[in-house]
């Protein structure tokens, strides 16, 4: 299930505060909601709609609550990325350890040209629009306000549709064209700029971080009951050769009809899901470099390396081995 951390809710009553708005049955809400660990995506989008229902002369007003985010509401995953070297050494230390933020890992990096956009699929969300709009106002601030020489964005998108009056704030938000009713909700960039460095870059920090997210998320929960199993069966089938709905459902000793109901109940068609755990574990074995572009496709049960270049490049916009040369050393 999706969910925010709890230190989420503090951008929500900082933004209160800022605003002069008493708002006593939100603030008490927010209150208990900020002692827990993490708040399901539908709570944090009611508080969010109470929230923006205060103001209902103002335009897009989850742009300016997203544009106070500090390194505080974040949790430890904000002060990781602070102290992170580059800009792409950050965005690698988020991939790593989004869970401790969303409570699922659902960010895909795809290269475009000489562009790299960072995405989140669509069915796996439930925060709305508002929701949405929120995290990636506060993505661009946190960039803004922690990068040396931060970049443009060149295009934004979002899976809900707005109003024009909305869309042009958008616009005017982030300084560039924002699509709507769109597959991802993404953003995209200058790949140049993952050489950025980071204002507070510190490496001793950044190790002491690094060990406390590992241990922070050992100590989480698996994201479903059926992920690790599902992980176990595929990770076999796929020495096998190519793991198909029905073997893998046999293989879970349920009907094929089964798996994809539970799958569908986390927002999941069984091609997104093969698909993300293929891409995850294809990055995992492009970084071992005793392994060789055929060693890899076998072992993600593709019958010719071929087919998993074709299936590399859907996934992330270019090749296997550039995609090695580009992003390890």
């Amino acid at each position: 299930m999706l969910r925010v951390t709890g230190a989420w809710t503090g951008l929500l009553r900082d933004w209160l505060d800022k605003e002069g708005l008493a708002a006593i049955k939100l603030r008490a809400a927010l209150a208990r909601w900020a002692l827990k660990e993490s708040v399901p995506a539908q709570a944090w989008r009611t508080l969010l709609e109470q929230a923006v229902a205060l103001v209902p002369d103002r335009v897009a007003p989850e742009l300016a609550i997203g544009a106070g985010v500090t390194p505080a509401h974040v949790g430890v995953l904000g002060y990781l990325v602070l102290a992170s070297d580059t800009l792409g050494d950050a965005l690698r230390a988020y991939q790593r350890y989004e869970r401790l933020f969303y409570n699922l890992n659902l960010v895909e990096v795809v290269s475009f040209g000489d562009q790299l956009e960072v995405r989140w699929p669509q069915g796996t969300s439930d925060l709305g629009q508002l929701g949405d709009g929120t995290a990636i106002a506060a993505l661009l601030t946190f960039l803004q306000r922690q990068l040396e020489s931060p970049p443009r964005l060149t295009q934004v998108g979002f899976h809900h549709g707005v109003n024009a009056e909305t869309a042009a704030a958008y616009e005017a938000f982030f300084d560039c064209p924002v699509f709507f009713n769109e597959e991802y909700v993404r953003v995209r960039f200058p790949a140049t700029f993952l050489k950025t460095p980071m204002l507070r870059r510190d490496p001793v920090l950044r190790q002491l971080l690094d060990h406390q997210a590992r241990n922070l998320l050992q100590a989480l929960p698996p994201e479903s009951e059926l992920e690790p199993l599902l992980q176990q069966v595929m990770r076999r089938l796929m020495a096998d050769g190519e793991p198909t709905l029905e073997r893998t459902a046999q293989a879970l000793h349920m009907a094929p009809r089964t798996l994809q109901r539970k799958l569908a109940s986390h927002g999941l068609s069984w091609q997104q899901w093969l698909d993300h755990h293929r891409q995850q574990l294809a990055m995992q074995y492009l970084a071992d470099h005793s392994l060789s572009l055929s060693d890899v496709a076998l072992l993600l049960g593709f019958s010719e390396q071929s087919a998993f270049t074709r299936a590399f490049r859907r996934w992330t916009g270019i090749a296997p081995g550039r995609w090695r040369r580009q992003n390890l050393p």
